[in-house]
């Protein structure tokens, strides 16, 4: 089967090593370009994968938030889903750089 992406290459099965929020989840069956690398899971792996994400507790960590002005600055409230995940308290040190369009914030450094 063509690949749907490129258009290229072929899709052939395969392994993939899933990761979320960079959790590593384990290995999961695939069907994977052999042009441009993209991969494809079917309807059961795709399940897999989210419940491994949940047994994990992963699942829904990435979450909207408001950018607010605190003084003559710019606040971001952390979902305390994600601060939980992190061990985040009140006073933790952060890094704070952009990357590209993205804010990136590196906890505990």
């Amino acid at each position: 089967m063509q690949c749907p992406i490129c258009e290229k290459g072929i899709l052939k099965k395969g392994k993939i090593k899933e990761t979320m929020f960079g959790v590593y989840l384990g290995e999961f069956s695939a069907d994977i370009c052999s042009n441009c690398k993209e991969s494809f899971t079917d309807e059961k792996t795709t399940r897999a994968i989210e419940e491994t994400a949940k047994k994990k507790r992963i699942w829904g960590l990435g979450k909207k938030t408001k950018i607010t002005k605190t003084g003559n600055s710019l606040a971001v409230r952390i979902p305390k889903e994600i601060a939980d995940f992190l061990k985040l308290k009140n006073g933790s040190e952060a890094y704070i750089h952009p990357e590209k369009n993205k804010i990136v914030i590196e906890a505990g450094v």
